[in-house]
């Protein structure tokens, strides 16, 4: 009897280690399994973004453009023919109605004539001489490619006859001509403003466009190139810059963002250690749109923190921690297109079937309501704006965070990491309910940092920091002229021809808000807003990248 009893708490024991170890075995199972759903949240998000299309709207434009086929999916044969109308008509006709897709009523007009020769002129019927009675117009767009030429300014030097026979010193007088944009150099303010609108707004490298002047029989090296735009940007944009960053820092709202560049040759770095471009810009209310680029070798919360001394107001900004630092005189207002594009980003990480009732759909949801309600709010005054945000808009954002902090997540998920982001940044979400000049996202300054993005992808990287710096000056002109509704290779000429031949006390003369630019700077609707204010400058208007290896 004691034997049996012994081996029954034998087998008692065996079952209490089975039960033991199969426990164990749960618990890994559960982590097991975690961990598959983890690793598969990241093949789809990485499937996505590698082959799916980046936009984050809710409901995806089916149409997609195809680089090669591009002409025959955008034409269309139904379509009629733009025309080139009298300006009286055409004027006449758009009341009321929307602007046409193309419009040709600006451009210069040249008129062929074909008429019969005298001896073409005898009537077939009875030889008299045949009269014009009419012309039979066919109007066509001319496209001519850039022409270049050398223009030779000889400036007249003159000396005295009778000095020269009478007296031992003979004075001379020299004509006026105009400075040049760099002294000992063949470079003109057209050209210059030619490469640098080609680089940093059109996304074609300096060794490109060596090759297409080539092409036109002209040599001209992308090493002489890049110490055009690196001395050019040096003496007389670096001025502008500075000017504008003074303008910058005298608002009260500004938005900020930063993006990677690779630096080949900067001292004591590896060629593929990250540098960054920063960006700052003026709100939607500014009097004086100002983009500013600023190029670091990191992306430490110093940069901002020296370049921003002295502001004092609201900065719109993304979740990066840096940013924190920059003092109480600084109040940030934080992005919900951020919190939307990881709620975003949770609906792509689980499987096809799961996205419509899935809970990253719900954090969707809340954010487009919000968007939607900022929509509505559009033509609203600031002051109207800030009521009805604390009326209507509160209350989404207040039940959002109610639903962020009841719903369960594992924290490394999608689903986790944007129920974190939002609790974690919810002090900085609810700022834009002060002042109804605030954004509720940081597109504007994201906007403004796609041209460099764009441009980045063509050209890759700058080969030295000051190559680097001279880019980031020239964006900044480029950006803060479209800004201006300026045209920026008009805009760059006109600085380039009159700042070395203008005191520096006169600069702010130049600046892209002046009153004093001319009208050739300006685009058409910018002209015609201003034509009664700013009639006397159009009297004085004139007819008037770096290098792959330097950039």
């Amino acid at each position: 009897m004691e034997e049996l009893i012994r081996e029954l708490e034998e087998l008692k024991n065996k079952y209490a280690e089975l039960e033991e170890k199969n426990s164990g075995l749960e618990l890994e199972r559960q982590k097991l399994e975690k961990k598959v759903a983890y690793y598969e949240e990241c093949l789809r998000l990485s499937r996505h973004r590698q082959y799916a299309s980046s936009s984050e709207k809710s409901e995806a434009d089916s149409r997609q453009l195809l680089l090669f086929d591009e002409a025959e999916n955008e034409s269309d044969v139904k379509k009629p023919e733009p025309t080139v109308c009298e300006i009286t008509y055409t004027r006449r006709s758009r009341k009321g109605g929307s602007k046409p897709e193309d419009d040709f009523e600006d451009l210069p007009t040249e008129r062929l004539e074909y008429t019969l020769s005298e001896e073409e002129r005898s009537c077939p019927e009875c030889g008299g001489k045949m009269h014009l009675i009419g012309y039979d117009e066919r109007r066509e767009i001319e496209i001519i490619p850039a022409s270049v030429k050398v223009v030779v300014h000889a400036q007249g030097i003159y000396g005295c006859r009778r000095c020269e026979r009478e007296n031992t010193h003979v004075p001379i007088k020299k004509a006026d001509v105009p400075a040049p944009v760099i002294k000992g150099s063949a470079a003109s303010a057209s050209s210059i403003a030619h490469i640098m609108t080609q680089k940093y707004m059109q996304g074609v490298p300096l060794y490109r466009q060596e090759l297409s002047f080539m092409k036109e029989g002209i040599k001209l090296s992308r090493q002489t190139m890049a110490n055009w735009l690196l001395r050019a940007g040096k003496e007389w944009l670096y001025p502008l810059y500075n000017e504008m960053r003074r303008k910058l820092l005298e608002e009260e709202i500004l938005h900020a963002d930063e993006t990677e560049i690779q630096v080949l040759r900067e001292p004591g770095r590896a060629s593929r250690t990250k540098s960054y471009m920063w960006l700052y810009r003026t709100g939607k209310y500014s009097a004086y749109p100002v983009v500013l680029f600023q190029y670091q070798e990191t992306r430490s919360s110093s940069h901002p923190i020296k370049f921003l001394n002295g502001f004092r107001g609201c900065l719109h900004t993304d979740g990066y921690a840096g940013y924190g630092r920059l003092g109480a005189e600084i109040r940030r207002c934080g992005c919900w297109a951020h919190v939307r594009r990881k709620f975003h980003e949770g609906i792509q990480a689980v499987p096809q079937e799961e996205q419509p009732t899935c809970a990253s759909q719900k954090g969707l949801e809340y954010c487009d309501r919000l968007f939607s309600l900022e929509r509505d709010y559009a033509k609203l005054t600031p002051e109207e704006r800030r009521v009805k945000r604390l009326e209507q808009s509160k209350a989404v954002t207040d039940a959002f965070f109610a639903w962020v902090s009841n719903t369960p997540a594992l924290p490394k998920s999608a689903l986790g990491r944007a129920l974190h982001y939002a609790l974690e940044q919810r002090p900085l979400l609810e700022t834009f309910y002060l002042d109804g000049r605030l954004e509720i996202s940081n597109n504007m300054a994201e906007r403004s940092i796609k041209p460099f993005v764009i441009g980045r992808k063509n050209w890759l990287f700058s080969c030295s920091p000051k190559g680097a710096e001279t880019s980031a000056v020239i964006y900044s002109i480029i950006e803060t002229a479209k800004e201006n509704h300026l045209k920026p290779y008009e805009y760059l000429k006109y600085i380039l021809e009159n700042m070395p031949n203008t005191a520096p006390e006169r600069y702010h003369t130049i600046l892209p808000w002046s009153k004093e630019l001319p009208c050739h700077c300006k685009l058409k609707e910018q002209t015609d807003s201003t034509a009664g204010d700013n009639d006397e400058s159009c009297d004085h208007a004139s007819d008037a990248g770096v290098n792959d290896s330097a950039e």
